[in-house]
């Protein structure tokens, strides 16, 4: 019997589809059951909101139905941007750490497989809605990993505009672990050259595996590859890159059993992102999920690095001894010190 050589491309694409995605998961966050426990954030020295907003997309950082936002519109606001798979509630822990700084915070919620492009569009329709609903004379946008390449995207030109006359003052980026050269692991995606001759199997295979957001993560991406300039009311970027090297996720018996590998340092490099004179580019040896932080890791690397950038306020040496007791609390585990941490 003669097999078409077709086929045999075909299962080629199939088998590599089932890598892109084992690969791909590996580098979002873990679901986790959602715990009326974390619904709320402790005060801590926020000021007492003036205004109540309902703007879609955005909520508290906590996996709380309820997405009103209680701000005091005077004052700045952090806007947290999560990874695939991920969740406002996955934020809750440095939206606590930056309550206990004084600094109120509002995180973006999305469709983890639609396109990275309209995702930036979204997010963008909702900065716009928060400085047009606010006097906040300054927005923070941070997002990690997937998130950070949403972040970057939504402050460009192309999508940005013209900021409305009851905009912020300034508008601020801040990136962690964003593959802006693209998904190693989603580079069979990109050869389009592969696409007829699998008759179309491959590029079916990568939305099965990812969603529409496929067409966005290679390096042969148009998002990839035009990452645009910021828009002139961005007035600072702080880009993040994690070496990612040697980190574990999660150990049993004093063995890793599940990495924190994710994405290397020439995932993360872009020379078309980092041209700009008011980029930051700061490199930390940390895990991909470490550095955020999760529901059992303080992001002790992260907070040191903010503080030390100024996007997070320093701690007085008073409420030292509290904001370890706290992140001892919030994340179920002691923290690191904080003085100490690389």
């Amino acid at each position: 019997m003669t097999h078409h050589p077709s086929a045999g491309i075909q299962r080629v694409a199939a088998v590599a589809a089932l890598f892109i995605l084992a690969a791909l998961l590996g580098g979002c966050a873990s679901y986790e059951p959602i715990n009326p426990a974390y619904f709320n954030i402790e005060p801590g020295q926020l000021s007492k909101p003036d205004t109540t907003l309902n703007i879609a997309g955005l909520g508290p950082c906590t996996d709380n139905p309820d997405r009103s936002l209680h701000l005091d519109s005077s004052k700045p606001v952090h806007v947290l941007v999560h990874g695939c798979f991920g969740s406002s509630g996955q934020f809750r822990g440095l939206a606590q750490v930056l309550a206990f700084h004084g600094q109120q915070t509002a995180c973006f919620t999305y469709d983890d497989r639609a396109r990275l492009s309209q995702v930036a569009g979204e997010l963008q329709q909702s900065i716009r809605q928060l400085a047009a609903q606010s006097r906040a004379p300054q927005i923070t946008l941070i997002g990690h990993s997937q998130g950070a390449l949403i972040a970057r995207k939504s402050m460009t030109e192309s999508l940005i505009g013209e900021t409305a006359a009851t905009g912020p003052a300034s508008l601020r980026l801040v990136t962690i672990s964003g593959p802006f050269s693209g998904i190693d692991s989603a580079k069979t995606c990109g050869r389009s050259w592969l696409y007829p001759l699998s008759l179309g199997l491959l590029p079916l295979s990568c939305y099965i595996a990812t969603g529409p957001k496929w067409a966005d993560i290679t390096y042969s991406s148009r998002f990839i590859r035009e990452p645009g300039t910021l828009a002139p009311q961005v007035t600072d970027y702080l880009k993040i890159d994690t070496d990612e090297r040697g980190t574990c996720r999660r150990e049993e018996g004093g063995r890793c059993v599940e990495d924190d590998d994710i994405f290397t340092l020439a995932e993360q490099r872009q020379p078309a992102v980092e041209a700009d004179a008011r980029t930051r580019r700061v490199q930390v040896h940390a895990g991909h999920v470490e550095i955020v932080g999760d529901k059992r890791v303080a992001p002790t690397k992260l907070i040191k690095l903010l503080q030390e950038q100024g996007v997070l306020r320093a701690t007085p040496a008073a409420q030292l001894p509290a904001f370890k007791l706290l992140l001892a609390r919030v994340y179920e585990a002691a923290p690191v010190d904080l003085q100490s941490a690389p």
